[in-house]
């Protein structure tokens, strides 16, 4: 199986590019090919003008991904080997980071080790009960390595962070949500509609308002200062302003939805 049979892509819903991890053999693991292909996919998806998210997901229901390939890493013994390893997978993650639209995982399975990173690089999560997500990377006496660790610590706090990392703590779907790793419980009764749900409010925005807006994230993990956010902000408002979405709902607004 190549790396793009390992990717797939489909439009579920208008607007918003469905990318599944196709590894079930391998639980969803992230070897160095898939994890290029997997950026490549998301950025080609992200710059098509009609998709406003992108939700990311994984194949089966056991798995959305359970980490870094071990067998295809078990050469990595040098410094710069291990260097190599982490500049890439990072910036396959930072890929996710700084899509111009929202990218929403939907963890349908469990997500552990570089699967939570992996999860934890994109905007929003959905977690489907039963599911559970955690960083257990200490159980194979290593720490995060494609920027998790920082994306943990600025979601939770620096406390859970720790206690989650140390104790391996794999973190159930109601826990995950009220810490905010969550953003939407996808119940057992009727999941299609819980996921159709989160995401319609989402579809029903403009896409430059979407891209303003994460655009602001953007800046946030990037560490960008207070006045380049505030200035990130006010360019994203004067090209929202001004466009014609802004205009037609505005209009609507007033005439009391009439129109």
């Amino acid at each position: 199986m190549s790396s793009t049979d390992q990717i797939l892509v489909s439009d579920r819903f208008s607007g918003a590019s469905w990318v599944t991890i196709n590894r079930q053999e391998k639980h969803n693991a992230l070897s160095k090919a898939v994890l290029n292909a997997l950026a490549a996919t998301i950025k080609a998806q992200g710059e098509r003008p009609e998709i406003k998210c992108i939700v990311l997901t994984g194949a089966s229901d056991r798995y959305f991904a359970a980490g870094g390939d071990l067998a295809a890493l078990a050469d990595v013994r040098e410094t710069a080997d291990v260097l190599e390893m982490t500049d890439n997978s990072r910036a396959a993650l930072d890929t996710i980071r700084n899509c111009e639209v929202p990218v929403i995982a939907l963890l349908n399975g469990s997500a552990i080790g570089g699967g939570a990173e992996l999860a934890l690089s994109c905007d929003m999560r959905m977690q489907r009960q039963g599911v559970k997500i955690g960083f257990i990377q200490a159980k194979l006496g290593i720490t995060p390595a494609w920027g998790g660790g920082v994306d943990l610590v600025q979601l939770v706090g620096p406390s859970r962070a720790v206690r989650m990392m140390s104790r391996c703590e794999m973190i159930d779907a109601d826990t995950a949500l009220d810490w905010g790793l969550a953003d939407k419980v996808i119940g057992p009764q009727d999941p299609e509609k819980d996921i159709e749900d989160f995401l319609a409010p989402i579809l029903s925005t403009p896409r430059q308002v979407l891209r303003g807006i994460k655009a602001q994230a953007r800046a946030f993990r990037r560490g960008d200062t207070y006045s380049e956010r505030r200035l990130i902000e006010q360019q994203h408002l004067v090209e929202t302003w001004l466009h014609q979405d802004h205009w037609d709902r505005a209009e609507n607004l007033l005439s009391g939805g009439k129109k």
